[in-house]
């Protein structure tokens, strides 16, 4: 892809290709209530107040939402999936953070407002290190520190282009 059509994708203009980009992150949860709780308590900015049916939190360049799984499973028109026994293992979404000691900060929110470490931040293999924790429905989230990814001013990674 050339600079100009990777531009034009991650613009969402009308070049045929499918916009790059994440604008909102929604997760199927069975207590709504209980999850936006969870979410406030470890500090996120809801973009709404919560009604009975949805809530929306603010995060760095998109949007999180919370929505019942069989509301969700209904709006896209497919079955709704069984319930994880302990986590939803196949999938996991990332905080990257400045340090080592952001992610043990992090982590530590994390804990007492109800979520559950289910990794506590280490070196990891590719030199980085990262943490994960488990949201009260079993969600996973990584915070990770990635030395090799600078941040950029709302604290999303910068990664340095290919030398090729």
């Amino acid at each position: 892809m050339t600079e100009h059509s990777t531009s034009a994708a991650a613009s969402g203009s009308s070049s045929g290709a499918v916009p790059a980009r994440i604008s909102l992150v929604t997760l199927g949860c069975t207590d709504l209530p209980a999850l936006t709780a969870f979410y406030r308590a470890i500090g996120w900015p809801e973009v709404l107040p919560a009604d009975e049916g949805v809530s929306f939190f603010r995060l760095a360049g998109s949007i999180l939402s919370l929505f019942p799984t069989p509301d969700l499973a209904a709006d896209a028109t497919v079955p709704v999936e069984e319930p994880a026994a302990e986590f939803r293992s196949s999938r996991s979404l990332a905080i990257n953070v400045a340090s080592p000691a952001e992610v043990d900060a992090a982590l530590k929110v994390v804990a007492e407002a109800g979520g559950r470490v289910v990794k506590p931040g280490q070196k990891v293999f590719w030199g980085g290190y990262s943490g994960y924790f488990a949201d009260p429905e079993g969600n996973l989230w990584e915070v990770a520190h990635n030395p090799f990814w600078p941040l950029d001013e709302r604290g999303l990674p910068v990664i340095p282009e290919s030398s090729e």
